[in-house]
């Protein structure tokens, strides 16, 4: 088929996996956001001590836990898992191309002079591997001691998720290398979210100045919502907060 085989096949398929990814960054940084507010509201670490989902008396950072847990999530996250190793596997390739095409190893190609000044655009390969690589340890904080015994019976089930937010927020050099994930995260979207328009042909100059600004704004907030949700961690569990 053309959109598997031509180039421009799997630049929109690079695109629409990115598009997939983006929204479950927002999602998944909005429910993380809920544990700062719960930090306002007393809410902080208020689990009841029950298997129920959606109990009353849950901080808001619970219940968005619980969200996660319903069987259309857990049937999602093959999905989610796919969409990334089609992203990963489509940017490898991609590379590889622009590589080949230049006669050697050179930066990450891009077809215009903004995307050409831009750092984030010319090592987004770089940028896709530190992400990936702190993607597994990312994993084995949470979604191991979550979702995988929910899913599969494997490992022990942890209920109250403020802990696991403690546990793992609460050494500040942890903290400082998810500080460095959320850094190239925030650099891939910057260049990832407009040219995920340019690739659909949304490339025309008007367009592409408000795309920039978008993206911009976009990367923005879903990087504030996971370093703000890290920070207030690390605060609540060295007690710097009441």
């Amino acid at each position: 088929m053309f959109i598997f085989n031509s180039s421009i096949g799997k630049k929109f398929i690079q695109a629409v996996s990115g598009a997939f990814l983006i929204i479950f960054l927002l999602l998944h940084g909005t429910i993380n956001f809920f544990s700062v507010i719960d930090s306002f509201t007393g809410k902080y670490g208020v689990v009841t001590n029950d298997d129920v989902l959606f109990s009353e008396g849950d901080g808001l950072f619970k219940l968005g836990c619980d969200f996660m847990s319903l069987p259309i999530i857990d049937i999602m996250v093959p999905i989610l898992a796919l969409g990334i190793l089609v992203h990963i596997g489509y940017g490898c390739w991609l590379t590889y191309q622009n590589i080949k095409a230049r006669g050697g190893v050179k930066r990450y190609e891009v077809s215009s002079k903004a995307a050409a000044d831009s750092w984030s655009a010319r090592n987004m390969f770089v940028l896709g591997l530190v992400i990936l690589g702190i993607l597994f340890f990312h994993l084995s904080h949470f979604w191991a001691k979550m979702q995988l015994p929910e899913m599969f019976g494997i490992g022990n089930f942890e209920n109250n998720p403020y802990l696991l937010l403690n546990a793992t927020f609460g050494k500040w050099w942890i903290l400082l290398g998810y500080l460095i994930w959320f850094a190239a995260i925030y650099m891939h979207l910057l260049h990832g979210f407009w040219s995920m328009f340019q690739t659909v042909g949304w490339n025309g100059k008007t367009w592409f100045k408000r795309l920039k600004v978008i993206g911009v704004i976009v990367a923005t907030l879903i990087i504030f919502l996971f370093v703000a949700a890290a920070f207030n961690a690390f605060l609540q569990a060295n007690n710097f907060i009441a």
